[in-house]
């Protein structure tokens, strides 16, 4: 296994140094190699489509899911480039929008509020190539200590911040940086970690278990919270990663109200660019009391 995993390693590094539009092609193929191959991914992907695009029929949501492994295979693929690219090849690859010094100008601690999408780690890498800045983010395991290891070698390659464990110590490392190392933070908010910390808000409509912690630590320690959306562009063109205005009216102080809000601007961005939203997380895993799954098993 880790022998297999250092030879995907390697190819990731063999492919970065090819021209994007190429890198492009070769990802959108791998893309539909998963689609065929990945049937219990797909499954999954085509199940979040119907539940939260209901106005789309079968054959629209078909397309939606197909379109969708094609970016998939793509963000697989390019991660090579944010692990072996050079600074400079990166910045011209990423396309800043707003204020993105934001956080290295601000005296109050600084929240990005970053959504799955496929280009998430590109908006990490823009977070430390275009302002300075020391950034934190919760990281979860892999289970190959070779991926692992490249992972988080690729994700502090720039030495500008500091990765912490879902486990262990919990968020306490993570808070400690924040006030007293005067960390940003880079957040996830919208993964299905189960129902600790966390209430069920609505998404697209259905219930889905959605993080509390986000909110809470907005404001115990009086953040400002600045959403930020990464897409990767066709073709050769790159990336985009736009950090929108701060967030004033959010958070509240109610755990229900907060994540709906969270929960409709979310929304709102994966209608704007439907097909690159991570569709292949099972994110309605976790069902309210009394609530049949609503996954097939296997």
């Amino acid at each position: 296994m880790n022998l297999a995993a250092r030879l995907a390693i390697a190819a990731l590094w063999v492919v970065s140094w090819l021209p994007l539009s190429v890198q492009a092609v070769l990802g959108r193929a791998l893309g539909g190699l998963l689609w065929h191959l990945g049937r219990g991914r797909r499954a999954v992907a085509e199940r979040n489509i119907a539940l939260c695009l209901p106005e789309l029929d079968a054959a629209g949501r078909r397309r939606l899911a197909r379109e969708h492994f094609g970016w998939l295979g793509r963000s697989l693929l390019e991660r090579g480039n944010l692990w072996f690219a050079s600074p400079a090849r990166l910045k011209r690859l990423i396309h800043v929008e707003g204020d993105v010094g934001l956080a290295e100008r601000s005296e109050r601690p600084v929240m990005w509020l970053v959504p799955h999408f496929m280009a998430l780690d590109v908006a990490g890498a823009a977070t430390q190539l275009f302002q300075t800045r020391p950034v934190g983010s919760i990281y979860q395991a892999q289970s190959n200590p070779v991926f692992d290891a490249a992972m988080r070698r690729g994700r502090l390659r720039f030495d500008q911040g500091e990765v912490f464990s879902r486990h262990g110590a919990g968020a306490l490392p993570l808070v400690r940086a924040i006030r007293k190392r005067g960390y940003a933070f880079f957040n996830l908010p919208d993964m299905d970690f189960g129902p600790r910390e966390a209430v069920f808000a609505p998404f697209f409509g259905v219930p889905a278990a959605t993080l509390i912690a986000p909110a809470r630590m907005a404001r115990s320690l009086n953040m400002i919270v600045q959403p930020v959306v990464a897409e990767t562009l066709p073709g050769g063109q790159g990336y985009r990663v736009r950090f929108l205005p701060p967030r004033d009216d959010w958070p509240r102080g109610d755990d229900l109200a907060d994540a709906t809000a969270m929960n409709a601007w979310i929304e709102q961005e994966i209608r704007r660019l439907p097909a690159q939203y991570l569709w292949v997380h099972r994110r309605f895993k976790t069902r309210p009391p009394s609530q049949a799954s609503l996954y097939a098993k296997g």
